[in-house]
This record gives structure tokens, C-alpha cells and sequence, in this order.
């Protein structure tokens, strides 16, 4: 049996690798990698903590909301990706640092 520390390190190497790429890139679709990591380290989190904690069969919250939050990362998917492709139809860019519709 794998220890839960291995799955703690493992989930903790995404987690950041997914901070660097939602902070450190100007591209938003690489923006968008960096969130979907993030929320697959929070699922490895919460099944290894489900399967250390409890029996494999006698509660099933941690799949529960693992599923929950894959079914999050698809509609931020869908969403986000939706409104990268409506901006570069208006700015022909999708560099985050050049966009500024806001500003007027």
C-alpha cells in the first residue's frame, strides 16, 4: 500500500506546478492549464485522504467530491474557453497583459 505522504508530495508537485503556470504565463490557455492542475491536486488530496481515512466501502464522500470538482473543471473549461476564443475574435490576441477592454 502506497503511505498517504506519497500522495500529499505528489498532489503538492502539481499543485504548484499549476500556480506557476496560472501566474508566471501571459497565455491564457496556458493560464487554464495551470487552474485544471490545481483542481486535480485538490482530487488526489481529497480520494488519498478518503482512502487513508475510512474503509474503501463504507463512505464515499471523498469520490463524491472529487467527482464534484472534476464536473467544476469541465464547466470552467467550457467557460473559460469560450471567453478566450470571443476576446481573440475581438483582439486577435489572447496575451493577458494586452488586454485591456476595460480600460476603455
Amino acid at each position: 500500500m502506497v503511505p498517504l505522504s506519497w500522495y500529499l508530495m505528489l498532489a503538492a508537485f502539481l499543485f504548484s506546478c499549476g500556480l506557476y503556470g496560472a501566474l508566471a504565463r501571459r497565455n491564457a490557455i496556458a493560464m487554464l492549464m495551470g487552474i485544471e492542475l490545481m483542481l486535480n491536486a485538490a482530487n488526489i488530496n481529497l480520494v488519498a485522504f478518503w482512502r487513508h481515512g475510512v474503509g474503501p466501502m463504507e463512505d464515499l464522500t471523498g469520490q463524491a467530491f472529487a467527482v464534484l470538482i472534476i464536473g467544476l473543471a469541465a464547466a470552467e473549461a467550457a467557460v473559460g474557453l469560450a471567453l478566450i476564443i470571443a476576446v481573440y475574435r475581438e483582439r486577435r490576441t489572447i496575451d493577458v497583459d494586452e488586454l485591456d477592454i476595460l480600460a476603455g
